[in-house]
């Protein structure tokens, strides 16, 4: 009798099969529906929550084994799942103060069916709110319930998402920030289908539009003062460092077996031989091996601190996720200079390769923020 798969080796088959509709959702910005299908299929959409919620309580190593798998197949549907996984996590006890019957519900959909939530915090005049500031989008009491009203763009996954994790401010006198859990497709809901960026195409990070939608009182998730919120949370910030870590390695580890694929088949006339046998290309990829094993031994580090309940700080996780990121776009831009004409063609993977791990400096924290929080720490200012 065969062994049943590990998760990590569940991702890895459910990769292969990503990686070969990848390039179709890319071109159409079409959602992969399908994947998440098979994600549940496979038990994975409710690994990271907690064991006492109906979960199964995955170790952020495992967590990262399986989004790493997903990111090198399909790096868009590696990223509605690690939302997912971010939101499940924090449920855990020492999280956020969520009402117990409805992180139950959350998880039980999520065993049950394509159930996913995710966190809707970006406004257009907010900017990201680890910038700083309120929050225009209010949640209103009444007798009945909240009335939440506002603008959220960047809503990755928000074509297969069940919950929407609403960042609010209440409009009372002295407003509370937090979260307001929102079902999809309530009334004086609309999605606005307004994404069409460079990279991570499928990834159907459209805006979500509330006006006056009514939810349950008991929705409002850890509503606190504007200055409680300064502080940010370091447990948060090394989660998501590692999977958005091992996410975009994935993809410059896609574009690493293209081009060693590429270099060892292709073999020029004026050559006599593959251009894998060249010192200038074997140097290269070299180069890309050290970027590579540098991103999985920091991330495989910081993930064992996590799981060994070792608080990793702030800046400590803001630095790795600043080198891990820069770190895979110099790997595929590396690749790409191994490649002449032939990476940049839209008939081969390379070009989208590096539209999608450019998108890894764009997730909070951000360089500059990164970089003036670990010289404060050392100056001592």
């Amino acid at each position: 009798m065969n062994a049943p798969l590990t998760w990590g080796q569940a991702a890895r088959a459910l990769s292969v099969e990503f990686a070969a509709r990848a390039p179709g959702h890319d071109r159409d910005a079409s959602f992969p529906f399908e994947n998440f299908s098979q994600l549940h299929e496979a038990g994975l959409l409710s690994l990271a929550a907690p064991r006492e919620l109906g979960g199964q309580g995955a170790s952020l190593t495992q967590l990262a084994d399986v989004i790493g798998a997903i990111g090198q197949g399909d790096p868009a549907t590696a990223l509605v799942l690690i939302m997912q996984y971010i939101q499940h996590r924090g449920m855990a006890p020492g999280g956020r103060i969520w009402p117990r019957h409805l992180a139950e519900q959350l998880v039980r959909e999520s065993v049950e069916g394509v159930s996913l939530i995710n966190a809707l915090r970006v406004e257009p005049e907010l900017g990201s709110p680890a910038r700083g500031g309120l929050p225009g989008t209010v949640a209103r009491w009444t007798p009945d319930g909240w009335r939440v009203s506002g603008h959220k763009l960047y809503c990755t996954g928000v074509p297969v998402l069940r919950w929407y994790a609403v960042w609010v401010r209440t409009d009372e006198a002295e407003p509370r920030v937090g979260t307001v859990l929102v079902p999809a497709g309530l009334p004086g809901t609309r999605v606005v289908e307004t994404w069409d960026h460079l990279g991570l195409r499928a990834s159907g990070s459209h805006d979500v539009i509330f006006d006056e939608v009514l939810v349950e009182l008991d929705n409002a998730i850890d509503l606190r003062p504007p200055k409680e919120w300064a502080a940010g949370d370091p447990g948060l910030q090394a989660d998501m460092t590692a999977m958005m870590g091992v996410l975009y390695t994935g993809v410059a580890r896609a574009a690493r077996d293209w081009v060693v694929d590429f270099l060892r088949q292709r073999k020029p006339a004026s050559l006599g031989a593959p251009l894998a046998s060249l010192p200038r290309a074997q140097e290269i990829v070299g180069r890309i091996e050290a970027l590579l094993l540098t991103n999985e031994r920091l991330v495989a580090s910081l993930a064992r601190d996590v799981d060994a309940g070792v608080p990793v700080p702030a800046a400590d996780s803001g630095l790795i996720k600043s080198v891990v990121t820069n770190n895979a776009v110099q790997a595929v831009e590396a690749a790409l200079s191994l490649s002449s004409n032939h990476g940049i063609s839209r008939r081969n993977p390379l070009e989208r390769h590096l539209r999608d791990v450019l998108c890894g400096r764009i997730h909070t924290p951000q360089d500059d923020s990164v970089h003036v929080a670990a010289g404060r720490r050392v100056l001592g200012v």
